[in-house]
């Protein structure tokens, strides 16, 4: 089965506010850029994923992720998390309505694309699916199959909100990168020791952040 990921990003001037502590107001864009950037070139290189839709309103945001090979949809409703993938979701099926669809976090700069292709092909085995994060508490992916909505449920506990849902927890071992969403200073230095990519190295070399 071959996916469509939409991925949100916010504006880049009030992305990542969480690592203010780690990342001076000056880098952040920058450093969610690069979080998206290597997120996006990780995912389109995944033998299970068709392609990859990106819902923002960030002018370079859109620029970058495009030279990537992403295709760029406009945050109409203006409207959050989860209205930008309904909306994604939306845009991406009126062109091929049998697509299945996942959305993904725009913050997995340690992603791998073979452990991408392990959760999208555990869950095709389902109508909905989503494999929570490295926190447990939240959730990096949510896949819907075709005929099936995505109904994304993201924002605080959204682990409990999806499983309440319907959707069905996908539990995998070996595939940390997909879990590894950065929010935090802790959540960096996490995805540093995974491994990330070439934009979010070259970004991390700039931080101050003790023990790197």
């Amino acid at each position: 089965m071959q996916w469509t990921l939409v991925i949100p990003l916010k504006p880049l001037a009030r992305a990542k506010s969480r690592l203010s502590d780690t990342a001076a107001d000056g880098l952040r864009p920058g450093l969610a850029l690069a979080f998206a950037q290597d997120t996006v070139a990780a995912a389109l290189a995944c033998p299970a994923v068709r392609d990859v839709a990106v819902v923002t309103d960030d002018a370079l945001a859109g620029r970058e992720l495009a030279a990537l090979g992403a295709r760029i949809v406009a945050d109409e409703p203006g409207g959050g998390l989860n209205a930008a993938l309904a909306h994604g979701a939306a845009a991406v099926r009126t062109a091929r309505p049998e697509s299945p669809v996942a959305a993904l976090n725009a913050d997995l700069p340690a992603l791998r694309p073979l452990e991408l292709r392990r959760v999208l092909d555990a869950a095709a085995e389902f109508p909905r699916a989503f494999l929570a994060d490295a926190a447990a508490i939240g959730t990096t992916l949510l896949a819907a199959t075709p005929s099936h909505e995505l109904f994304p449920a993201f924002g605080p506990d959204s682990r409990a909100r999806h499983r309440a849902s319907g959707a069905m927890e996908l539990s995998l071992d070996a595939v940390d990168s997909v879990r590894q969403d950065v929010d935090t200073g802790n959540d960096l230095r996490a995805a540093l020791a995974l491994g990330v990519g070439p934009r979010t190295a070259a970004m991390a070399t700039r931080l101050l952040i003790a023990g790197l």
